[in-house]
């Protein structure tokens, strides 16, 4: 491999090529080697190459590879040009100007993966500079986006380490992005115009967002993000549900519906900019989650609601 030469008027040194970036590599095998050191060997192969297979870890390792050393909102523009995902944002002339930093975005989660990613590139490139995201603390393990995510414990207690990085996020000059259901959109029965539909939509909101927008004073975005997962995801999602299963075995599912997206057009659309001062405090927050989930789904366009009313007439069973 040819060196560069760095000349300067006392001497010219060789400048020793650069170190390739570790490539990070999902292993089944290993990853059950080490949580279950004494069982492993005895979990039967087929079920140990349906789980690849699930996860799709031929593919993921690919584009891993494909995209080795890079980090943050350039790792997310790697991966979709790896596959092939164009993106793009409807209405931006809504928003605030780009100077404007201190705000919270705030958006439905249809796909689990990918619109996040599409958010942290598009909010990046929109700002420049830093972007935080707010995210499950499982997604630690995601090591290119650890030094744009906030993780926070769904499931528990927050760690004093966990809740002063998501203060200081909060409190600091660089733009916030949310999901507040924290979880996947579900196929649900929701009432709409006297009649009761099967729709993609976010579960509850978590009222923390308004709070913390208030108390930070930021100016909270609504963003309403196209798309949905397949057929066979909501159904695994219903079937958990109605078994009283509590852990979301379905999310072992979410890599393959990226992979599915492959080539796919995704799009968001921006809602206008809501002022802080106009959020409430203490026991109104709850309803004022709701009331800002409501305006993200009413910036849905026709074109993308016709994309989604059609797992109403797919002829699957009424979950």
């Amino acid at each position: 491999m040819d060196t560069t030469a760095i000349t300067s008027s006392h001497a010219t040194e060789a400048k020793a090529p650069a170190t390739p970036a570790p490539v990070i590599k999902i292993d089944i095998d290993g990853v059950l080697a080490e949580r279950l050191p004494g069982m492993s060997r005895f979990i039967p192969r087929a079920a140990v190459n349906w789980l690849k297979r699930t996860v799709c870890q031929d593919r993921l390792n690919q584009l891993l590879e494909e995209n080795a050393g890079l980090e943050g909102a350039d790792f997310c523009r790697g991966i979709f040009r790896s596959l092939g995902i164009s993106f793009t944002p409807v209405h931006e002339e809504r928003l605030p100007d780009a100077s404007h930093r201190r705000v919270l975005y705030v958006s439905n989660h249809p796909l689990g993966g990918l619109d996040g990613m599409a958010l942290i590139q598009w909010v990046q490139q929109r700002h420049g500079g830093r972007v935080w995201f707010v995210v499950n603390d499982l997604l630690t393990a995601v090591k290119p986006l650890e030094g744009v995510f906030l993780p926070v414990n769904k499931f528990g207690r927050q760690s004093r380490e966990a809740i002063r990085a998501v203060d200081a996020a909060f409190d600091g000059d660089d733009p916030v992005i949310m999901f507040p259901a924290g979880l996947v959109s579900r196929l649900q029965k929701v009432e709409e115009g006297g009649c009761t539909v099967r729709k993609v939509c976010d579960l509850k909101w978590n009222k923390m967002f308004v709070g913390k927008a208030r108390q930070s004073r930021r100016d909270v975005i609504p963003l309403f993000f196209s798309g949905h997962n397949s057929m066979h995801f909501y159904r695994m999602a219903n079937l958990r549900r109605r078994l009283g299963i509590k852990f979301n075995f379905e999310m072992i599912l979410l890599p393959g519906e990226m992979c599915r997206m492959e080539g796919a057009s995704l799009s968001v659309v921006c809602g206008k900019a809501l002022p802080w001062q106009s959020l409430p405090r203490g026991h109104e927050t709850e309803a004022a989650a709701a009331r800002i989930r409501s305006i993200v789904y009413s910036l849905a366009t026709t074109e993308i609601q016709k994309s989604n009313d059609t797992l109403n007439h797919d002829g699957s069973e009424n979950n």
